[in-house]
This record gives structure tokens, C-alpha cells and sequence, in this order.
């Protein structure tokens, strides 16, 4: 593709400085050239703003600003969002690595496909760019809904895929989507793929576009937030509490939403948890909530659910499975 479209690149540092110019670098040196790289640090203490200095002195595509004092990622990167400029923009962590053509292909996806998100596959490395698997979405299980859903179906649940790192998206969805909830077990690409694909097309570009690094300090990670969790009844008290702040967080902020589908099941969600979580054996009430909820999952992860909250005593037998 020719460089028709300049493409925001947002950046959001804080303490990076391990790992910046390999980043930097990266997105410097993508096939497509027409790019405008927004960086706002978060009031770092080590090297990063005299990296960011560097650099920019060396290209004039750097856009630097600087905050005062820390106001932590979510209000540092919705700093970044009020200064997007051009109509399309990305989203890039600070120690990560971009593979060359990773701003091309995906504003070619996103053109073609007609979408208002697009999102890639990772190859997750380590702190020393060491393969640890090819393919994040393999690895993570994600590809069996991504197949089935291009809307708010593939987030409803939980986030199937949608990374921050590698999304593309569109400036005029912008305003749907901030401020961003600051309540896990939300964050902030999943909140931005509900909020757009509640009435938008989300789509994924089945490619590897970046090396996305594990280290100590990852906010997330390939391995989610999952905590040690030794026995069936501990795992499902977990994630009943996991699902009551999660549709919490849709009802409070039901106003965000133009398909009131979504609250509103929400709503149901949280009195369904909120009986099933008493029963220790078997639950036969509330079914119907059962599947409208869990109808956005492929067959197999809907039987395995539905054995983990319905039929807690078949569940501690079975417990491997559905782990």
C-alpha cells in the first residue's frame, strides 16, 4: 500500500528504559513510513525520558510529552488517546518488538475488511527475544471463538484475543470508550473491543505481527491473571467472583452503551452468580441464563462451564479438564 493514510502510533512509557530503543527502533523501521509516533511517559524515574529525547531529536515522526507527576497506565494512556490526530492509530507497549511490515498489513486488514478494530496473532518471547510460543491466540485457545464471532461476542465473556499491543483502530470510536474503568478485571483493550464492538466489526488478521516480551513486570501476559488455584470449589468461587466485577463493571457504566442487550444481560449474569454461588452440589434453577450467557462460547467450553457451575460435585472429579 502506498503511504496514503499517517497512522498514529501511541505509545505509553514509564520506568522502560531495558527495553526502549529496541522498541523504538522497531517501529522507526516499518515498511510503511508514514507514521506519527505519540509518546507520553508517565513521569519516569530511571532513563526513559532522556531515550525519548535522543530519539526525538534524531525523527521528527517523535511526539513527545510528559507528565508531571505518575498518574498510573489507564490515565496516561487516555492521555495518549485525546491526541490522536489522524484517523486511524495503534497501540504499542514499551518493550515489545514490531516486526517490519506489522503497521502495513494491519491498516491494510482494517481498509479491506471494512472494520473499525482489527487485531493480530503474537509470538511470545523472552526478556532475551527467545521464542516461547509462535502463537499466543494458539496457546491461549482463542482461535475457536475468534472463528465464531467479529462483534462484542468475541469480549462479552472474556477477552478472546483482542491484545492492546497489536490492535489498529478508528479515532472516531474514541469517545465510546473513555474514561476506561479502572476496576479489575477490566483493561483496557478488552473495555475498547466491547465498547466498539457492541455495534462496530471487529476483526483478526491471522498473523504473527509482533514479539511480544514476558518479563517480571508484564501488566498481563500470555498467562492472563490467573492466580494458584488447588482445588475445583476454590476455582469456581474465583471465577463466580471474577464474573460478578466483571458484569458489574457493564452495569455501572451502563450508560457507555448503545446495545442495552449487553447491560442488561449483564444484570441477569450478576443473579445467576449470585444464587449459583451458594449451591456446593448441583444447581437446577436459571438455566435459560445459563445459555444466553454462555451461548457465546464454542460447545465444548459451554458443557465444560455449565459441569463447573451447575454440577459443583461432578466438577470436583472433572476438575483437569476444565482448569
Amino acid at each position: 500500500m502506498e503511504n496514503l493514510h499517517r497512522v498514529d502510533i501511541l505509545l505509553a512509557t514509564y520506568n522502560g528504559e531495558k527495553y526502549l530503543k529496541c522498541q523504538l527502533d522497531s517501529i522507526l523501521n516499518q515498511t510503511y513510513k508514514n507514521i506519527r509516533i505519540v509518546i507520553n511517559d508517565d513521569a519516569s524515574t530511571d532513563g526513559t525520558a532522556e531515550i525519548l529525547k535522543e530519539y526525538a531529536k534524531k525523527d521528527n515522526r517523535i511526539n513527545l510529552h510528559f507528565n508531571e507527576k505518575n498518574l498510573g497506565y489507564i490515565k496516561n494512556f487516555e492521555n495518549l488517546l485525546k491526541r490522536v490526530e489522524n484517523e486511524y492509530f495503534m497501540l504499542a507497549d514499551q518493550d515489545d518488538y514490531w516486526m517490519p511490515d506489522k503497521v502495513e498489513k494491519s491498516l491494510n486488514k482494517i481498509i479491506e475488511d471494512k472494520a473499525d478494530l482489527v487485531f493480530t496473532d503474537l509470538e511470545a518471547v523472552d526478556e532475551n527475544l527467545k521464542t516461547i510460543t509462535s502463537s499466543v491466540v494458539k496457546f491461549r485457545g482463542y482461535k475457536k471463538n475468534i472463528d465464531m464471532h467479529n462483534d462484542y461476542k468475541l469480549v462479552f465473556l472474556h477477552n478472546c484475543g483482542v491484545t492492546g499491543c497489536t490492535i489498529i483502530t478508528k479515532k472516531e470510536h474514541i469517545n465510546k470508550y473513555i474514561p476506561i474503568p479502572q476496576k479489575k478485571p477490566m483493561v483496557h483493550d478488552w473495555w475498547m473491543a466491547l465498547m466498539i464492538g457492541q455495534n462496530g466489526k471487529l476483526s483478526f488478521l491471522d498473523e504473527t505481527t509482533i514479539k511480544y516480551r514476558q518479563h517480571k513486570n508484564n501488566q498481563v501476559g500470555i498467562y492472563g491473571m490467573k492466580q494458584k488455584i488447588k482445588s475445583a470449589d476454590e476455582y469456581r468461587q474465583n471465577y463466580i467472583k471474577l464474573k460478578l466485577d466483571q458484569f458489574s463493571i457493564y452495569v455501572e457504566n451502563e450508560d457507555k452503551f448503545e446495545n442495552k442487550d449487553i447491560p442488561n444481560l449483564a444484570k441477569r449474569g450478576i443473579a445467576y452468580m449470585e444464587d449459583i454461588k451458594r449451591k456446593k452440589i448441583v444447581n437446577f434453577k436459571n438455566y435459560k441464563t445459563f445459555f444466553d450467557l454462555y451461548n457465546m462460547e464454542y460447545p465444548m467450553m459451554r458443557l465444560k462451564t455449565f459441569v463447573m457451575l451447575n454440577l459443583p460435585i461432578v466438577a470436583k472429579f472433572t476438575y483437569r479438564l476444565f482448569k
